[in-house]
């Protein structure tokens, strides 16, 4: 085995220092958002499944869609309604992020994920608060 001084090191102990070539998502910010965004996606489809059948019953009986609806119009559907506007936000504006970092430039993928992140707390700033005053001065 050849001798190596404390400084140099070999190409294979080079390769495994670094992370995988090839991948965009791999590490922290990039690997937090797209984890984020595949969450937000799922639970946005499964909002859109649930509110196209309730939608569906007004054909089937009026009674019944009044029904599912009373059922909508309590505190804890209220919280629910700021949770999917989260992850619509959310989404939307990792979205875009997404977009400029397949079109733009990918090294600034870190501050991108903050501006989305900052965005999406202003967002909720404005949105929770007047929500939620109505949903729960109503009852």
């Amino acid at each position: 085995m050849p001798n190596q001084s404390a400084g140099t090191l070999t190409s294979q102990q080079k390769t495994t220092s670094r992370r995988p070539a090839g991948t965009l998502y791999r590490g922290n910010e990039g690997m937090w958002s797209w984890v984020l965004h595949r969450i937000t996606g799922v639970a946005i489809f499964f909002f859109l499944l649930v509110h196209i059948l309730d939608t569906a019953l007004v054909r089937l009986s009026p009674e019944a869609y009044n029904a599912v609806i009373s059922q909508y119009q309590t505190p804890i559907m209220g919280l629910g309604e700021v949770a999917l506007v989260a992850a619509i936000v959310f989404h939307a504006f990792n979205g875009l992020r997404i977009i400029l970092i397949d079109f733009w430039n990918a090294k600034y993928q870190k501050v991108m994920f903050y501006v989305v992140i900052g965005l999406w707390v202003i967002t909720m700033l404005g949105f929770a608060p007047r929500h939620l005053i109505n949903v729960f001065s109503e009852h």
